[in-house]
């Protein structure tokens, strides 16, 4: 395909090399087809949000937020990945342009949210990460999910790829930290802090098991009407 979107003032090449460092329109046309493919995403977690909330009669999502990688982080990534800068390159490679996370309470969670998005119609799974089952050396602990929304575009269908995080809170404050530690600062850490930090992460995650732990015992009791929830869910949305 010589075009990845041919359409009116859409005309960008695979091939076309991007220019970070100026004022590229073709940049700017793709990212703001970013922003719209994560504006859809968005609007479909929140009312996921309230869905749960609702049938579980307890705040399960806590918090959405959303954002766009900038340009800086695009092309410090691309670099690294040893990828030329071509816009084909950049959307097949670069998963993570458009990002979504979600926060919760419990472990438990995570897993229920992750249930239901996978059920909408509109989104398309692509990749899915386990980092609570399997977490990374670093001792970091998410759900990842690679995920892919259409966008209409002159009647054309751009399909847009984003990623959604999903963390409970003692998950999302510990990463927090970490990438502040690592990433924001000039100074490479240490091999013997590092070690720390990755046995803190171990202490937050037995913490939150613990925490889990003593809710479900305080709502042992407590039944909820989920019959054939999954099929209800479906024809809401």
């Amino acid at each position: 395909m010589e075009y990845l979107i041919k359409e009116s003032k859409y005309m960008i090449r695979n091939d076309e090399i991007i220019h970070f460092k100026k004022n590229d329109k073709n940049f700017n046309i793709l990212i703001n087809l970013y922003k719209q493919g994560l504006n859809l995403v968005v609007e479909r977690l929140n009312e996921v949000k309230d869905y749960l909330n609702e049938l579980y009669g307890y705040e399960v999502i806590n918090s959405i937020t959303s954002r766009i990688k900038s340009s800086t982080s695009i092309e410090k990534k691309m670099s690294k990945k040893d990828c030329p800068t071509t816009y084909k390159n950049l959307i097949n490679n670069i998963n993570d342009v458009a990002g979504a996370r979600i926060i919760c309470n419990h472990k438990d969670d995570i897993y229920k949210i992750k249930k239901y998005i996978s059920q909408i119609d509109e989104i398309k799974i692509l990749r899915e990460k386990d980092y609570i089952k399997y977490p990374k050396k670093s001792g970091y602990s998410a759900y990842h999910m690679i995920i892919e929304v259409p966008i209409e575009i002159n009647n054309q269908f751009i399909y847009i790829k984003v990623e959604i995080q999903i963390r409970t809170k003692l998950m999302d404050f510990w990463a927090s930290i970490e990438h502040t530690v690592k990433y924001k600062t000039d100074k490479k850490l240490s091999t013997k802090d590092s070690a720390i930090l990755t046995a803190y992460a171990k202490i937050i995650n037995k913490i939150g098991d613990n925490m889990t732990k003593i809710y479900r015992k305080q709502n042992k009791e407590k039944c909820f009407n989920i019959i054939d929830a999954s099929e209800k869910y479906k024809n809401m949305i």
